[in-house]
């Protein structure tokens, strides 16, 4: 069985918002860049940590199903630093609880990942992705 390689990533300063996650090679569309990992844990436990968290400005759950969400400020990866935008060049997709991050289109070396965050504006986030942008996340 052959193993798959996924793309070289680097955490740095973002223009987005604080740390991003950048491209160190070039990420052909639809390939598999990075799992978003973080404890299992429930709804009723997220609505908690998100309580503590989103006052901060953050958002490190994730929801992957009716009954869980992935919290990757106790057991995440590189992925928590991926923002979000409204014009994203990647997309997330639930595979059983595995969050995969793909890429929606060619992605450059160098260039900041990011995936729409999907909130509904629940959270009270104003968007930073581009000057002027009015999403609330």
């Amino acid at each position: 069985m052959m193993m798959r390689v996924l793309p070289r990533l680097e955490r740095r300063r973002s223009k987005i918002a604080g740390t991003g996650v950048f491209a160190l090679q070039p990420i052909t569309k639809n390939t598999r860049v990075v799992t978003y990992a973080g404890e299992k844990i429930s709804h009723r436990e997220t609505a908690r940590r998100e309580a503590r968290q989103l006052p901060r400005g953050r958002i490190w759950c994730f929801i992957v199903n009716r009954r869980w969400a992935r919290d990757a400020s106790r057991g995440g990866n590189i992925a928590r630093y991926i923002n979000h935008s409204c014009r994203p060049n990647c997309y997330t997709k639930v595979v059983g609880d595995v969050i995969w991050i793909y890429a929606a289109r060619n992605i450059k070396r160098g260039e900041e990942l990011s995936y729409p965050y999907r909130t509904g504006g629940a959270a009270g986030i104003p968007c930073a992705c581009r000057p002027g942008c009015t999403t609330v996340l």
